[in-house]
């Protein structure tokens, strides 16, 4: 995406501000026209003062109210406009940071799978507060900037036009370098982004996987990962520096030549009787005038340029397609029997590498199918299947003897209750946790999930009971009355049919009995899919699909498979051979 793109799509969202930008604009000129009014004043006034004992004090005192007067409005209208400013700056990154999070909500899991966390948290939360800095910093000067430069070349030209064609012949010297070195500033704050998105993935790895961290003594590689990255991140963050602080000297510097050049035309032009002295102050004033602008705007060089560079990742991020919508005459799925059907279904990742091969199942309403096999046998994959995270490649699933291709995700999704291995909970109370997939949930209805899901007993030992507030990866209590609080959240939805993928995996075996057994009533007349590898919990499965390389090798129940003696008896026995 280049500049000039990037450039179309901000205007794109300044667009509808357009009333407050134009507002922003004629306050602009208000301001700038008493600024540069200011100037005249100040030359008349010196016009009053002839010599020693000729002064016209009148004159002066009346020079001198109309630049206070001319002052105020300039200061107000600069008030007002940078509040309207900050409204539309504002206004404009909030708006933005909705619709990229509303796009993170769209995307497809894929994208999720295949990029980093933390660059995704950068390029919504980072990016978009330093596009907000220097699109602030952009209105305040670019636009007062610009007008400034403007309105001088004019008030000039009514002093002296060869004075003027100077110090307007000269302008393009200082455009030239601005330019030159902005041009190169952009590729390197793109670098600088890219690192501290690449900062932001590490720090959020390591700080939300500490355990782990310490676990393995990673404190060590961690450190040195860090450093690598902030190496870079620091040297890249040199380079941009340095070219963008180079600007505004360089531009001064050739302003610098240009106030010279003025100032000594200009004292020949007096001596000649061209100008008064007068005149000649007021110019001055406004060559230092229509340079200041250049030099102001070649500092907002270095923040717009910052800017673009977060603002290409920000739109990169919302040029992601969307996961493929509904279609326009998708069903609500109501009503469901459970009844499932996988017919002729394949299914890989990545095209070059197959995975799941030509899969052909029926469930029957209410049956509990278990799903065993070695690790990356696609057990997962067959989850992601049935809860349209992925959509197949061939094939066809069928609910309730609808495609679910010709159903809205939302009601799909709906009908089927998940617990998996890895708990989730989110930053609140272990009510509002509980009660996550039905915010309206009473007390009561919340309390009798809990107790079949074996959780009520520990709750009521907590400070505070349901009421009790617990961070966001529930660091205050353990894995298993996390995964206990999991299982309560499906509990309390009792959809038609679920899904467990090691849902007793950090339970004791206590509990797990307590659980399994509450499963057991839960699963009754509901189709359940359980991913288990502990092959003990799930010989009461009406039938157990055995999978090997994408591949149903095997399936029937327990006694059945066992008496084959086929690869799942193999597996059983590796689990309860004697030590």
């Amino acid at each position: 995406m280049k500049n000039k793109e990037i450039w179309i799509k901000v205007l794109s969202l300044l667009k509808p501000h357009r009333r407050n930008i134009i507002g922003m604009l004629l306050l602009a000129l208000v301001s700038v026209g008493f600024t540069l009014y200011a100037p005249i004043l100040i030359g008349e006034g010196v016009d009053q003062i002839v010599g020693p004992g000729e002064v016209y004090i009148s004159r002066l005192l009346t020079v001198l109210g109309k630049l206070a007067a001319a002052i105020v409005i300039t200061a107000v209208t600069q008030w007002v406009m940078n509040l309207i400013s900050n409204k539309v700056t504002y206004r404009v990154v909030e708006e933005l940071r909705e619709r990229a999070f509303a796009h993170l909500e769209q995307v497809p899991i894929s994208y999720i799978d295949k990029n980093q966390p933390g660059d995704i948290l950068s390029r919504v939360v980072t990016d978009v507060g330093q596009f907000s800095d220097g699109l602030l910093m952009g209105f305040t000067q670019l636009f007062t900037g610009v007008v400034t430069i403007l309105g001088t070349i004019l008030f000039m030209l009514t002093i002296n036009v060869k004075i003027s064609l100077l110090v307007i012949l000269l302008t393009p010297v200082s455009l030239f370098v601005a330019g030159f070195i902005a041009s190169r500033t952009f590729r390197m704050f793109q670098e600088q982004s890219q690192k501290r998105a690449e900062l932001t993935s590490i720090v959020e790895e390591l700080v939300g996987n500490q355990k782990v961290v310490q676990a393995f003594s990673y404190e060590k590689e961690g450190m040195e990962r860090f450093n690598e990255i902030n190496e870079q991140l620091r040297g890249c963050g040199i380079k941009a520096l340095f070219f963008s602080s180079i600007v505004n000297p360089s531009t001064r510097f050739v302003n610098g030549l240009v106030y010279t050049g003025v100032s000594i035309y200009g004292a020949f032009t007096v001596m000649n009787g061209g100008i008064s002295v007068g005149q000649l102050i007021s110019f001055l004033n406004y060559a230092n005038q229509y340079t200041k602008p250049f030099n102001e705007i070649s500092s907002v060089v270095t923040e717009l340029e910052n800017a673009l560079a977060c603002a290409k990742r920000i739109f990169d991020f919302l040029e992601v397609p969307a996961e493929e919508p509904d279609a326009p005459d998708a069903l609500e799925l109501t009503g469901v029997d459970g009844s499932v059907e996988l017919d002729h279904v394949s299914f890989s990742y990545v095209p070059e590498v197959p995975l799941l091969q030509d899969i052909c199942i029926k469930v029957k309403p209410g049956q509990r199918i278990a799903i065993v096999g070695p690790t990356g046998c696609g057990k997962t994959t067959m989850i992601n299947l049935l809860m349209r995270f992925y959509d197949v490649n061939k094939g066809e699933i069928r609910i309730s003897k609808e495609p679910i291709r010709d159903v809205t995700r939302d009601s799909l999704r709906s009908n089927f209750g998940m617990v998996l291995q890895e708990t989730w909970l989110k930053a609140g109370t272990i009510r509002e946790n509980i009660a996550y997939g039905k915010p309206d949930a009473t007390l009561e209805e919340i309390v009798e999930a809990a107790k079949a899901a074996h959780a009520h007993s520990f709750i009521k030992r907590m400070p505070q009971g349901y009421d009790t507030v617990i961070s966001e990866e529930g660091g205050n209590i353990s894995q298993g009355q996390k995964q206990l609080l999991c299982i309560a959240r499906v509990m309390l939805l009792h959809p038609p049919m679920l899904i467990l993928d090691e849902a007793t995996s950090s339970i004791d075996t206590r509990t797990e009995i307590q659980v399994q057994r509450a499963f057991h009533e839960l699963m009754e007349g509901r189709t359940s899919f359980v991913v288990a590898h502990r092959l003990s919990t799930i010989k009461e499965s009406d039938l157990i699909l055995v999978m090997k390389d994408g591949n149903i090798i095997e399936q029937g129940t327990h006694e059945e498979l066992l008496s084959r003696g086929g690869f799942y008896c193999k597996l059983y026995n590796s689990q309860f051979a004697p030590t």
